[in-house]
């Protein structure tokens, strides 16, 4: 162990955080979580402690290490889990072990919603928060979140008494209307807004609804709110379910680069990535990631139908001249940099729509090809500081600029770069990684939409034409059968099972041609 890094270690505090182990590049190779740093960073460097080979390789490569302190360890598990996702370091895929990372599954929508944990997301309707990378820890946060905000974790079938959850305070007990559908559900959007780490919000709803009830003479309704506001303040104390509210972006290295690289006023609170997905100009959609305070805020995602041509560059127009109208702007914030998935005719087309619509927001692309950020050099809000570091390169040419952060290093993929290509680490690797996770994640979500409304058109179809048959039928019919394929193999009595003798005769009719 280096001087440096031994000094470095005594002020380590006795806080809940994220540390971060480089090597002699200043690459980021490993990211952990502490529920206390002093300790845990510390037991790396401990002569006595047996570690595995990996361990002792990781150690081996340790010079220097960095850390943010949060509020408490939970929150460190959600941002350590973001943290590997942004810088992907060798050592944290090299030490992991082959289970799958972990979901909440949240089934807001059903008649009978529950909450659950689970290692493989479906495409069926549920909101889903993640991933975390400890069941353990995360399964734990709901366990205390339960208490306050009483949920069912899975549905009985013929159960028509509440249970024993029920009596423990710990389910809604729907079976017996011990509580209504629509209490629950608001019940449960509370515990959405603490998982999406929007405590402060809830604590100030939650101390409304019990000042009304009050007022209005309701006591038993504001005991019971009074002593949720209580377990909601005693919980901040245990755990923060948020990897967001209390987190000092100032010591964000992309946050910071960012604000060094383009010459912003502020720190970027909120960034929102754009991208575009179609088949041959079909089923053409866009999609609007955010990322508040670096970190990606799913549920302030949003997605666009535009109009079916094949011409990105237009498409990306209509979704920001809908995106940038008043209206919006009002109901879903005003974003502080935009990041277009595309090159200078993406680029250009934003930015008309952003003058039309007289915003003017710092606005840039970054292409695929070189990974490189596209700025033009008219219109983007952007005021690049005169002096840079060496790693970057500027080349301006026919009213853009491109700016390459990481020179020298090669593609693996056509939609990421290999940042260790170099063998060296480059000033600018935060901002880059960033970025990328920005445009990585937009690029997913778009593809995502797309994806399903391909699949809808190709069920659609066939059942979309046929009397008796309506939507809450073609529902029931893929859920049960898998695909349409699957409903034609099905025979006659397993379909009238399903949907009834009367339309399945009509099915069967109309599938095989006789229509008469």
């Amino acid at each position: 162990m280096n001087s440096t890094l031994l000094a470095k270690l005594k002020t380590l505090p006795k806080s809940p955080g994220v540390y971060f182990h480089k090597d002699a590049a200043g690459e980021i190779i490993y990211v952990g979580k502490a529920a206390v740093l002093n300790n845990r960073v510390r037991q790396y460097f401990q002569a006595s402690r047996n570690r595995d080979p990996k361990t002792e390789a990781l150690v081996a490569e340790i010079v220097d290490t960095d850390w943010m302190v949060v509020s408490s360890e939970l929150e460190a598990l959600f941002l350590e889990a973001e943290m590997i996702r942004r810088y992907m370091p060798r050592y944290n895929i090299l030490l992991r072990d082959d289970k799958a990372m972990s979901y909440i599954r949240i089934d807001y929508d059903s008649d009978y919603p529950t909450v659950s944990t689970t290692r493989r997301p479906l495409d069926d309707g549920a909101r889903y928060f993640g991933p975390y990378f400890s069941t353990t820890a995360v399964r734990q946060a709901l366990k205390l979140l339960r208490r306050i905000f009483p949920f069912a974790t899975r549905r009985v079938p013929g159960q028509k008494r509440a249970n024993l959850q029920y009596h423990l305070g710990l389910d809604p007990g729907l079976e017996e209307g011990k509580t209504s559908l629509a209490e629950y559900r608001t019940n449960l959007r509370k515990l959405i807004a603490i998982i999406e780490g929007k405590r402060a919000g809830v604590i100030t709803e939650v101390e409304r609804e019990m000042q009304r009830a009050a007022k209005s003479q309701q006591f038993e309704l504001a005991a019971k709110l009074r002593n949720q506001l209580a377990a909601l303040e005693n919980l901040s104390k245990q755990v923060v379910f948020s990897d967001k509210e209390f987190m000092d972006i100032s010591k964000d290295h992309a946050l910071k680069g960012l604000v060094e690289l383009l010459g912003l006023d502020e720190f970027p609170r909120r960034i929102e990535g754009y991208d575009i997905s179609h088949m041959q100009g079909t089923n053409v959609v866009a999609s609007m990631v955010v990322f508040t305070n670096g970190v990606s805020e799913k549920a302030a995602y949003r997605k666009f139908k535009t109009t079916q041509r094949n011409d990105d560059a237009r498409n990306m127009y209509e979704t920001l001249h809908r995106r940038l109208s008043e209206k919006n702007l009002q109901a879903w914030g005003r974003p502080d940099l935009i990041l277009v998935d595309g090159g200078p005719l993406q680029v250009t087309a934003a930015i008309q729509a952003q003058t039309e619509r007289g915003t003017a927001i710092p606005l840039i692309g970054m292409a695929k090809l070189e990974e490189e950020i596209i700025i033009k050099a008219e219109g983007s809000h952007i005021a690049m500081p005169s002096r840079m570091s060496s790693d970057v390169v500027i080349v301006e040419k026919d009213g853009f600029i491109r700016i390459n952060l990481h020179q020298g290093q090669f593609k693996t993929s056509g939609h990421s770069l290999n940042l260790r290509g170099s063998g060296r680490a480059y000033r600018y690797d935060p901002v880059v990684k960033l970025l990328q996770r920005i445009r990585d994640e937009s690029h997913r979500f778009a593809v995502s939409y797309h994806s399903i409304l391909r699949a809808k058109q190709q069920t659609a179809s066939v059942l979309d034409d046929i009397p008796m048959i309506g939507p809450a039928t073609r529902k029931k019919l893929i859920r049960t059968f898998g695909s349409m394929r699957g409903v034609m193999q099905a025979t006659d009595q397993e379909v009238a099972d399903v949907i009834g003798e009367k339309k399945s005769a009509m099915l069967r009719r109309y599938t095989t041609g006789d229509k008469s």
